[in-house]
């Protein structure tokens, strides 16, 4: 996925195409511009502050999620959780906890399916479910949608106005077992204004997740969430 595929807006009939000149010097000491291409919005933000987001997919868990929230609040992280609205239904007191603590909550469908193999009703329920569920618990819209295995047709108008997030870097932690090599895959990968992927229902993940907050912080990161991180 390219470093410039980064968020889209799933409501794209009511996006206008944005052109920003800009000069030669604001694109080297910034890196920052707004593209429109069509039928999509794309948005580059600024890398210049030692700054990442780690966000979690497929949760919440009983038992992970919860060790998880206990090592990010030893931590004093706030991280961004995407998570499945089955779920949230069944662990509503970890949602609850997640937003009384700081973190970003967003949307990863009702039953993770891949959107783009659904008709657009179908894929619109199953948005808004998760995004009903989320709300009744936090009493909070929600704005971001990572869609599962990456995968969203952005010509589907739903009526949610909903901001697509990916991400930069993706040990495939689903598939692995290696705590230590997930963590070293991501450091050896991570760069200021990275979203890093992991997975809160595997005790693996929530492992390499504490090695790799632990080193970054070493070496003088921030974390913030995807929210801080695109629009701060």
């Amino acid at each position: 996925m390219s470093k410039q595929s980064k968020i889209y807006g799933t409501q794209v009939n009511k996006m206008r195409s944005i052109v920003m000149l800009l000069s030669v010097a604001v694109l080297i000491s910034c890196c920052f511009y707004i593209l429109a291409a069509g039928e999509s919005e794309q948005i580059v933000w600024q890398r210049d502050e030692k700054k990442v987001a780690i966000t979690f997919d497929d949760g919440p868990d009983a038992k992970t999620t919860a060790l998880l929230l206990d090592g990010l609040k030893a931590r004093k992280v706030r991280a961004t959780f995407f998570v499945i609205g089955e779920k949230a239904e069944q662990n509503p007191e970890l949602i609850c906890r997640m937003s009384e603590e700081g973190h970003l909550i967003g949307n990863h469908t009702y039953s993770h399916v891949q959107l783009n193999m659904l008709s657009s009703s179908q894929a619109c329920s199953q948005v808004k479910a998760a995004n009903d569920v989320i709300k009744e618990i936090t009493g909070q819209e929600v704005i971001y949608l990572r869609p599962p295995y990456g995968e969203w047709d952005h010509k589907k108008d739903c009526p949610q106005n909903m901001i697509a997030v990916y991400w930069d870097v993706d040990p495939l932690d689903w598939k692995r077992t290696d705590t230590k090599q997930i963590a070293a895959d991501i450091l050896r990968q991570v760069k200021p204004g990275d979203i890093i992927l992991l997975h809160d229902i595997y005790k693996t993940s929530v492992q390499a997740a504490f090695i790799v907050i632990d080193e970054l912080q070493r070496q003088g990161y921030e974390f913030v969430t995807v929210e801080e991180l695109l629009f701060a």
